[in-house]
């Protein structure tokens, strides 16, 4: 599981980290990648992350369940009282979240998320969107900013802006795949707005207007990541490359899409490594 994170589009836990953020981090990354794999129904099959979470392996495939059995390992993670969480991501999570005194609340966000993901496949309007968007994506920006000892108001809320920007990117990118889940986040009233039913979003490439849909979302997430990435001019060294390296790749993401013309259908437009690079240098830049 925790090697997946070498596959993401910016490292997770890159190089030129303090080793002690690169564990924290990668603790924090397994627990999340554990919880999205939950709530997908992505677990390895067999049953044994359900055994670890002191499940019936039979009960390997239903969510709702493993969410709660994953809260229950999580308080155990909190808790100094023995025996301490059955899942190994969650042993691992134990000791950053001791050093690092962290709090519950945003590991149980990102599990509420998945809950949410089993209950809820439509939003209705971008509102609805953003606060999805407040459980499942801006929970992990203010973890890194409480790992790296740096949360203050104004960060965490530029910090929110830039995670929900990325969200949305992904959502951007995942249409096809996202509605073959039975998903769909692209907000009802916009898609109302640009006249684009869900049969558009099924066909093999978009139309002039499913295009025009996905340009006006993009905008949206350029906004988004302006308002956060003041956030990267506020802390210094190898944290201003990190975070600079999450703004510059929803940017890239979006330099991708734009350069698909907005055609999402065919499948998720990519940034190259290059783009990447480029990206990263032109936030330090603006941010420096």
């Amino acid at each position: 599981m925790l090697e997946q994170a070498a596959h993401e589009n910016f490292p997770v836990a890159p190089f030129f980290l303090p080793r002690a953020w690169r564990t924290d981090l990668m603790a924090v990354y397994g627990f999340a990648r554990l919880v999205d794999d939950i709530g997908d129904g992505d677990l390895a099959p067999g049953g044994g992350d359900a055994v670890l979470l002191g499940l019936d392996r039979a009960q390997y495939d239903d969510r709702p369940a493993l969410l709660d059995a994953l809260e229950a390992d999580l308080h155990r993670a909190f808790s100094a009282r023995a025996p301490g969480p059955g899942h190994p991501l969650l042993r691992r999570l134990g000791p950053t979240l001791r050093r690092c005194a962290l709090t519950p609340e945003p590991f149980l966000d990102l599990i509420e998320a998945n809950r949410q993901d089993q209950r809820v496949s439509r939003y209705g309007t971008y509102g609805d969107l953003a606060t999805y968007c407040e459980l499942s994506a801006n929970p992990v920006g203010r973890l890194v900013l409480a790992l790296t000892g740096t949360a203050s108001p104004e960060r965490i809320r530029r910090s929110d802006a830039v995670c929900t920007a990325l969200q949305l990117v992904e959502h951007i990118q995942d249409v096809a795949e996202d509605l073959g889940r039975d998903r769909v986040y692209l907000p009802a009233e916009d898609m109302k707005r640009f006249g684009v039913d869900e049969a558009d979003l099924a066909a093999p490439s978009g139309g002039a207007s499913v295009r025009a849909l996905i340009a006006y979302e993009a905008e949206r997430a350029r906004e988004l990541l302006r308002e956060g990435t003041p956030l990267v001019g506020s802390v210094h060294g190898r944290l201003k490359l990190l975070l600079a390296g999450f703004v510059a790749g929803g940017r890239a993401a979006l330099r991708a899409v734009a350069a698909a013309d907005y055609d999402v259908l065919p499948g998720p437009p990519k940034p190259t490594k290059l783009s990447l690079l480029r990206e990263v240098g032109a936030t330090l830049r603006r941010e420096g």
